[in-house]
């Protein structure tokens, strides 16, 4: 199998495919006997992806804006004093923070198999609808039991959106274009925490006898909910079938995600098959990863304004001055995804994520920030660099080498969430006692940054030497882009496997 670089790429693919057709759906648009006069060009591809960027991403990086927002904005209302409008006391803050991954985790495996099962084009946009009214309601809640409550029902809505995403775009995508894909998409992320900063310091300028804060959750739920409805009817089904491609887009499409991302291509979801990904022993060292990285990803995530507030700057300021380390985030995410997919290289920019994580946090919590606040700033701008890239590539790794559908996306809707439940990790280690230094945190998150860059580099190393060792035992030189995901379907058990690493 070539790469899509190759202008012969589709001569060979459709070689490897006919060489295992039992693979293919007797129904599915791929015809291969008989077509290899008209075979496509990499023109051809390029076009093709060239529609599928056009049309879905955009649509998603919007919808997951929306959803960052309404997930994240508590820091920023909590600089406009929510917590003392709501009565808030003692630890209930964090609290409330940590109740959110409680649904967000026990719900996304469910929700995700029904987003296999009725489409991530439904699934989506319907979970869109139901975090944007729990977002609005907020703006009217009396006490921290109403905050308590629409939290979790948040966390509910929200469980499955970033695993069904992820999934979503591997029936789109080669294995080799998703990294950047999905980080454009999660660039909105980070662009959705910086914007959040610049709304925040509008918003709290409004005078009215509704606090700011209020008015913060009414925008965003607002805009949100209204959104979901254009996504529901934008967004295509899959790639074959997707209806503004012509009867030869659709059959290429199909064939693409045949050799180079699902063993068989739309596969019914079939619950006992799916979990087999628990049979096989990395997964177990993808999920480490997850937990290592969730840490610092949901520190920055829901305290970075309270960190920038130890530099001693005003309320509006502290929510401005939090914009450029996370539009730089999100710049640095786009770097390192693109230079990923071009060497096909995924642990290597992982480590490197963990890393930045590291050195910005123990930067900040060993540094007199109140002498040195140019320094000190500049350590959030890497704490912003070392969490976005790591969170993106390894959902992209983990799904790059399971070529059966049902269980990638069973490992990603596990994988996502034990991420996100570290939140309840970063909410407590925050204290208010602590403030404004929170050494203990930030020595914490730094902890967890050193121990993922040791997991990413040892998985990497580990799947290195297998590769060696198969190509030693059949005697050849092969990677894992030489090798069709048509013939992947039972996992690292195949001869013919290699690690995409």
């Amino acid at each position: 199998m070539t790469t899509t670089s190759d202008p012969e790429f589709a001569k060979n693919d459709l070689k490897v495919v006919a060489s295992n057709p039992s693979s293919t759906d007797a129904h599915s648009p791929v015809a291969l006997e008989g077509q290899t006069e008209h075979l496509p060009t990499y023109e051809h591809e390029k076009a093709l992806t060239w529609k599928f960027d056009m049309r879905i991403l955009p649509m998603l990086a919007l919808m997951y804006l929306c959803n960052a927002l309404d997930k994240g904005n508590l820091g920023n209302a909590k600089t406009d004093g929510m917590d003392i409008d709501l009565g808030f006391k003692g630890n209930q803050y964090n609290t409330m923070l940590s109740i959110f991954y409680v649904p967000y985790v026990l719900f996304a495996p469910p929700v995700a198999m029904l987003g296999k099962k009725y489409g991530p084009h439904r699934v989506l946009p319907i979970m869109m609808f139901c975090f944007g009214s729990a977002t609005l309601l907020s703006a009217s809640v009396k006490n921290w039991s109403g905050m308590m409550a629409l939290r979790w029902f948040l966390g509910m809505a929200e469980s499955a959106f970033f695993p069904l995403v992820i999934y979503y775009l591997t029936t789109f995508y080669r294995r080799g274009e998703l990294a950047r894909r999905l980080a454009i998409f999660y660039a909105a992320s980070n662009i959705a925490n910086a914007f959040s900063g610049l709304l925040a310091f509008g918003v709290f300028h409004i005078e009215s006898h509704i606090e700011g804060w209020r008015y913060l959750f009414i925008i965003e739920g607002s805009f949100t909910i209204l959104f979901s409805f254009v996504a529901y009817w934008w967004l295509p089904k899959n790639a074959h079938e997707a209806k503004f491609l012509n009867e030869d887009e659709r059959r290429l499409a199909f064939t693409r995600i045949q050799i180079d991302s699902s063993s068989v291509v739309g596969e019914e979801f079939n619950l006992k098959e799916a979990l087999k990904i628990f049979k096989m022993p990395v997964a177990y060292g993808f999920l480490a990863i997850e937990i290592c990285l969730g840490v610092p990803l949901q520190s920055v995530s829901l305290f970075l304004p309270q960190i920038v507030g130890r530099l001693k700057y005003s309320k509006v300021k502290t929510n401005l001055y939090t914009v450029a380390p996370n539009i730089s985030g999100a710049v640095m995410l786009l770097i390192l995804a693109f230079t990923s997919d071009f060497t096909r290289l995924r642990s290597p920019f992982i480590a490197l994520g963990f890393a930045l994580t590291f050195i910005g946090f123990i930067i900040y919590a060993t540094l007199d920030v109140t002498h040195e606040i140019k320094v000190a700033y500049f350590a959030c701008f890497m704490m912003t660099w070392g969490t976005s890239a790591p969170s993106v590539l390894l959902s992209t790794w983990y799904n790059n080498n399971v070529a059966h559908e049902g269980r990638r996306v069973t490992l990603t809707s596990i994988g996502v969430p034990l991420a996100n439940l570290m939140g309840v990790v970063s909410s407590n280690i925050f204290r208010t006692q602590d403030a404004p230094e929170y050494i203990p945190a930030l020595a914490t998150t730094a902890a967890f940054g050193a121990t993922g860059c040791f997991f990413a580099i040892l998985l990497g190393t580990y799947m290195w030497f297998d590769n060696g060792r198969r190509n030693r035992r059949q005697g050849v030189k092969t990677s894992a882009r030489d090798v069709s995901t048509a013939l992947l379907r039972d996992g690292p058990s195949v001869p013919e496997f290699r690690w995409f690493l």
